[in-house]
């Protein structure tokens, strides 16, 4: 690996060889999962390099490929299973100095992909305009490494995931050809690049659609039965006439994790997170009645109060808050079949009990509504996790695996044709991300 020769390539582009800021770079949230606490401790970047403009991205690939040297491509490192974490050491490309907002008009936002989420839903905001969606990590994440590595989020009740036709509407790439090029992709080609993790095309800008803005409550509805409470969830996300944004059923104990929540959910009930446009509040508080809840918490929803938003004691914030109080504890993230949602919800809850506290997040999915869960795991042994896997699977629950950094594994274990096709001819050296894609690695000789 020729560092120093791709170094003086990079010549005026900012670039940090400081070992300690390189060993932060290198890392995400992969700590999450016990497997991948021990599979990838160790692995750390060569180089950071902090592009600009698209112009030092062109450079950067140009001398990666000159010097056969790999690049991982990083946003804000909010990731959780080593999306972004470099294998095979290398660049760590820090895509954070580009964070322009290239324009911005009613219903579309083109911008880099650099750019904090928060930053672009407030200036959005001001003319009268909100993302769609957000990871529950809006306040730091960028919005390249939501599209390059999430999948859904906050707004999924109303819009489904972000692969949904219509949530994406262009990329922009840069290739690691041994002459780097610049293709935008737009439509449906855009699922070539979205959510392969940086594996087949730096991704310097995008387009997407927005949603009209509107003054959010949270809300938190407790129960004393906690399939009262999914149910109750079920009933919101299938309410056409309230304007929503979020709906996340949480079993006790995981509320007693909420140390900063005030006031707390009250010991024992279950809870159902929500966020309601304040003009829909009286028809949800006759849903509320409806299914004998009560509040037990209100109040605006602000990115920039002193009181975390309710959106961060749910997604993947949820598992968070538990594994700041007990380390011993894991997830899963799931995807329950809508025809059969709440029954396989219930089976699962009685099946598991709190060795599988369980975690709900109400989605729109193919204009189905359902569950995307993110359910906790008491974790024993890798063997054990397996069985638990296992089990979902083969009772019709999809599991996202979240203790792999393998693309495909962590998805819904098959080959993505269209982003293996993409990436062989964006990257045909193999050096983007390299170690993440196993149709690469898979893919017969040619």
């Amino acid at each position: 690996m020729n560092l120093e020769t791709l170094t003086k390539a990079l010549d005026g582009v900012p670039v940090i060889s400081d070992p300690r800021v390189i060993e932060v770079k290198s890392k995400d949230y992969y700590w999450y999962s016990p497997i991948l606490k021990s599979q990838l401790r160790d692995k750390v970047g060569d180089l950071v390099v902090t592009p600009r403009d698209e112009a030092d991205v062109l450079r950067v690939a140009k001398a990666c490929v000159t010097s056969h040297v790999p690049l991982t491509v990083r946003g804000a490192g909010t990731g959780n299973y080593g999306q972004a974490m470099p294998l095979h050491g290398g660049v760590i490309l820090d895509m954070t100095l580009m964070k322009k907002i290239i324009w911005l008009k009613p219903g579309m936002a083109r911008v880099q992909t650099g750019l904090k989420m928060v930053g672009l839903d407030a200036e959005a905001r001001k003319i009268g305009w909100e993302l769609r969606m957000f990871p529950s990590t809006k306040r730091t994440a960028t919005i390249g490494g939501f599209v390059a590595g999430g999948s859904a989020g906050v707004g999924s009740i109303t819009y489904g995931p972000l692969a949904e036709r219509g949530n994406l509407s262009m990329l922009r790439v840069v290739t690691m050809e041994d002459e780097p090029r610049v293709i935008e992709l737009r439509g449906d080609d855009v699922q070539k690049a979205h959510h392969a993790y940086g594996t087949n095309g730096i991704i310097t800008e995008l387009e997407l659609p927005l949603s009209p803005a509107y003054p959010w409550i949270d809300l938190v509805v407790v129960f004393d039965d906690f399939m009262a409470a999914a149910r109750f969830s079920q009933a919101f996300g299938e309410s056409s006439g309230i304007v929503k944004k979020l709906s996340s059923t949480i079993a006790w104990p995981i509320p007693r994790y909420f140390s900063h929540l005030t006031p707390p959910v009250p010991s024992g009930r279950h809870a159902v997170c929500t966020m309601v446009a304040e003009q829909s509040l009286e028809a949800f508080g006759c849903l509320v009645d409806e299914h004998r809840g009560s509040v037990c918490y209100q109040q605006p929803s602000e990115d920039v109060s002193a009181t975390p938003p309710l959106y961060e004691y749910t997604w993947n914030h949820t598992t968070l808050h538990a594994l700041r109080v007990d380390p011993s504890i894991t997830y899963l993230q799931s995807l329950f079949p809508a025809a059969r949602n709440l029954e396989l919800v219930e089976h699962m809850y009685r099946r598991f009990g709190d060795e599988v506290p369980m975690h709900l997040e109400c989605a729109r999915v193919a204009g189905k509504v359902t569950n995307m869960a993110l359910q906790l795991v008491r974790f024993t042994t890798e063997a054990r996790l397996n069985e638990i896997i296992a089990y979902h699977e083969a009772h019709g629950v999809a599991i996202f695996n979240p203790h792999t950094y393998i693309l495909e594994d962590g998805g819904l274990k098959t080959i993505d044709e269209n982003q293996l096709a993409f990436k062989r001819t964006v990257d045909p050296h193999g050096l983007m991300n390299p170690g993440k894609m196993r149709g690469w690695w898979e893919r017969p000789e040619e």
